[in-house]
C-alpha cells in the first residue's frame, strides 16, 4: 500500500512502524490504496480569521481568540482553543463569552484576511493552474497530469504544498483528496486542524452511509428541514430512494441529491468562478426604529459594499435590503434595475427608497445590504483616466477615492459620515 510521511516526505510502501514513520519517527504517515491515483483536492485553511490574528500577534498563540463584533454581534470565527469551550461560528457573542469569559475578541480585518488569502492562492497556483476559490479560505485544486511537472503523484505534491503554506505564510491548512469535488470537500473536514484525509472509490458508499444530510455541501437549512420531515436523515437513507421519486418530490435538486448520495459528482474544477453577490451587514449596539438613526447606519454600509465592487471591478443590477427585528425576524426588500450601479451614493439613494417603504413599527437590531446580478464594469477601465466624461456623482466619488488612497480612509468624508461617527452609540 502506498505511504507517505507528511513530515520527512518519505514515500514508499514500507515506512510505517506502529503508526509512526520508520525514518523520522513522526506520527504523520498517510497510507491508502489509491494514494498515488487520486488528483482532486480541497484545501481549507484552519480557523482562518483567528489564525491570521495569531500569526500577526504571536502573544495570542495559546489564548482563546474570537473574531467578531461586540456583545450583540456574532462569532465570525474562533480558534480551536475557543472551540474546546463549545464556541462555534455564527454563535451570538454574548453566549460565546459566557462559555469562555477569558476569550479575546478581535474585530474582523477583512482586508488583511484577503491579503493573506491571496498569498495562499498564489502558492497554490505553483502546483496547478486549476485552482477554484470558493471562499476567502478554501479552494479546489485539480492536479491531474502534474506528475511529470512535479516529479511526484498529486498526494505528495499536496503534502509539500501544505507544508510550504505553513512554513512561508504561517497558516495551517487541512487537505481532502478524492476523485471528485464533493468527496474531496468532505474529506478535508475529517481531521482538522493540519489534517490530510483521503476518500477512495472502494470505500465511498460505506463512508457516506451514516453521514448526516447536513454534511452534503450545498444543502441549505430549508431543504434539510424538508428532507428530515420526509424521514431522510442520512445519506444512506437518501440513496435508497429511487431517482424519479426524488425528482418528483424535490425537482432538479432531487437528481443531484441522488448522484451525491452515490458519490457521483461530475463538476470540474473551474478556475474562474463568477462571484454571485456582495453583501455587508451590521448588528446595532442598541435596537432602534428611528429613520434618521437607520440612515446614519446605512451610509457606511453603502461605502463598504461600494468599495468591494470597485476593488473587484463589478457593477450590480439588484439591491436587497435586510432588516432583522429585535425578536430576530428578518425582513427583506429587493429591487432590480436596468442600469448597473457601483457608486456608494447611488446605492445609498436606492436603498433609502427601500427603507422608506417600511413602516418602522418595530425596532431593529441589524441591517444589511446585498448586491447581486453582478457584471464586470468594462466601461470603468476605459473612463478611469477621463473624469470629465463622468457624471457629477462619479467625479465626486472618484475624487474622494483618490484622496483616500493617498492619505488614508479617514482623510476625507461626506457630511453624513461625520454625523454617523458622532452619533454611533447604538
Amino acid at each position: 500500500m502506498p505511504q507517505i510521511c507528511r513530515n520527512c516526505l518519505a514515500f514508499n510502501t514500507q515506512i510505517l512502524k506502529d503508526q509512526n514513520c520508520k525514518l523520522c519517527g513522526a506520527y504523520r504517515v498517510l497510507a491508502h490504496p489509491m494514494l498515488d491515483q487520486l488528483s482532486i483536492a480541497h484545501i481549507d485553511c484552519d480557523s482562518f480569521f483567528a489564525s491570521v490574528e495569531k500569526k500577526d500577534n504571536p502573544k495570542l498563540r495559546n489564548k482563546p481568540v474570537i473574531v467578531g463584533g461586540g456583545k450583540r454581534g456574532v462569532v465570525a470565527a474562533c480558534c480551536y482553543i475557543s472551540r474546546i469551550n463549545g464556541i462555534h461560528s455564527a454563535m451570538p457573542m454574548f453566549k460565546a463569552l459566557k462559555l469562555c469569559p477569558e476569550a479575546i475578541v478581535i474585530p474582523p480585518n477583512i482586508e488583511r484576511y484577503q491579503e493573506i488569502s491571496n498569498q495562499i492562492k498564489e502558492v497554490m497556483l505553483t502546483t496547478t493552474p486549476l485552482v477554484e476559490s470558493i471562499s476567502i479560505d478554501e479552494a479546489f485544486l485539480d492536479l491531474s497530469g502534474t506528475e511529470k511537472l512535479h516529479g511526484s503523484c498529486p498526494a505528495v505534491t499536496l503534502v509539500k504544498l501544505s507544508n510550504l503554506i505553513e512554513k512561508t505564510i504561517g497558516i495551517t491548512v487541512s487537505v481532502g483528496l478524492s476523485f471528485n469535488k464533493f468527496l474531496a470537500k468532505m474529506a478535508s473536514d475529517l481531521n482538522k486542524p493540519r489534517g490530510f484525509s483521503i476518500i477512495g472509490k472502494n470505500e465511498t458508499l460505506n463512508f457516506l452511509e451514516n453521514r448526516s444530510i447536513e454534511s452534503i455541501w450545498g444543502v441549505g437549512k430549508s431543504l434539510q428541514l424538508k428532507l428530515k420531515s420526509d424521514g431522510i436523515n442520512t445519506i444512506g437513507q437518501l440513496r435508497k430512494i429511487e431517482k424519479q421519486t426524488l425528482y418528483k418530490r424535490y425537482g432538479k435538486i432531487g437528481l443531484r441529491l441522488n448522484d451525491l448520495s452515490n458519490g457521483i459528482d461530475g463538476r470540474k474544477v473551474e478556475p474562474k468562478v463568477k462571484r454571485k453577490s456582495v453583501s455587508v451587514e451590521k448588528t446595532f449596539h442598541h435596537d432602534t426604529r428611528k429613520r434618521e438613526k437607520l440612515l446614519e447606519i446605512l451610509w457606511p454600509l453603502c461605502e463598504r459594499v461600494s468599495k468591494t465592487l470597485k476593488r473587484k471591478n463589478f457593477t450590480s443590477k439588484n439591491i436587497t435590503l435586510k432588516l432583522k427585528s429585535k425578536d430576530f425576524k428578518i425582513k427583506t426588500r429587493s429591487r432590480t434595475y436596468k442600469k448597473p450601479m457601483y457608486l456608494a451614493e447611488e446605492i445609498y439613494q436606492e436603498v433609502k427608497i427601500l427603507l422608506d417603504k417600511e413602516k418602522h413599527e418595530t425596532s431593529y437590531r441589524l441591517m444589511g445590504i446585498n448586491l447581486s446580478k453582478l457584471e464586470l464594469n468594462f466601461n470603468e477601465k476605459q473612463r478611469i483616466l477621463s473624469l470629465e466624461t463622468d457624471t457629477k456623482a462619479e467625479v465626486i466619488e472618484k475624487t474622494i477615492d483618490l484622496v483616500r488612497q493617498k492619505y488614508g480612509e479617514s482623510s476625507i468624508k461626506k457630511g453624513r459620515s461625520i454625523r454617523y461617527k458622532k452619533n454611533n452609540k447604538f
